[in-house]
């Protein structure tokens, strides 16, 4: 795949530690659908088409290493608390009659899991969206991308920008901050900080091992 070097004006590039994008204005959604098929699967870039607007992101190691942590902790949650859980990355998650379109850098089915147990492949224009999303920026916000999965009926979606992570519901057509996770009401949005920071001091296993300890706690005292 390649890319025009002339790029027109509206071009905007960003560089930092722990992304690098690439903003394109006025794409048909034509164009951003041969963009993902000549692109194919086998990438680490993300694609996200919003009224006309064509983000393609490239995380670098801040971002992914945060990114693959938050997911283990997630994992680690559903073995503790036996819970079937369906992990489908950055699976391209888009509505055509929308023309919206977003890879987030990690989803997963919780409650809808059932639903979608058996399926190879995902069509939201059938089946039911994500439950929970993740977006990582570290770089910039990613507002920009809330409308996407806001249109596309996704519930919930947690947003880390490299030291606090903040939870969004889906409240009518827009997100709104809260203080409880929808999927892990229990669940303080501190604790995941505080193990993200304590990877670095004694290694993401260990970190992993001491979370799922806390995880345990908390279950066995709601049991109490």
């Amino acid at each position: 795949m390649t890319f025009d070097t002339k790029l027109p004006a509206s071009t905007r590039f960003e560089t930092a530690v722990a992304e690098v994008r690439i903003v394109l204005q006025h794409i048909s959604w034509e164009t951003f659908e041969r963009l993902l098929l000549e692109a194919g699967t086998h990438r680490n870039t993300r694609f996200y088409y919003h009224e006309g607007t064509l983000e393609i992101m490239s995380p670098l190691a801040r971002h992914e290493g945060s990114n693959r942590f938050i997911e283990s902790l997630i994992t680690a949650i559903a073995e503790e608390l036996d819970l079937n859980l369906r992990k489908l990355g950055s699976l391209t998650l888009k509505r055509r009659d929308q023309q919206i379109g977003g890879e987030p850098d990690s989803c997963y089915y919780l409650q809808n899991e059932p639903l979608i147990r058996d399926k190879a492949e995902i069509n939201l224009d059938t089946d039911q969206p994500p439950d929970l999303v993740l977006e990582v920026d570290i770089t910039q916000p990613s507002n920009r991308r809330l409308p996407i999965y806001a249109n596309l009926g996704i519930p919930e979606l947690w947003k880390y920008d490299g030291k606090t992570l903040q939870y969004y519901t889906l409240q009518g057509q827009a997100y709104i901050q809260v203080e409880r996770s929808l999927a892990f009401p229990w669940l303080p949005a501190g604790i995941i900080e505080e193990f993200l920071a304590t990877r670095f001091e004694i290694g993401e296993m260990a970190a992993l091992k001491q979370f799922k300890i806390w995880v345990r706690q908390q279950v066995q005292a709601k049991a109490e």
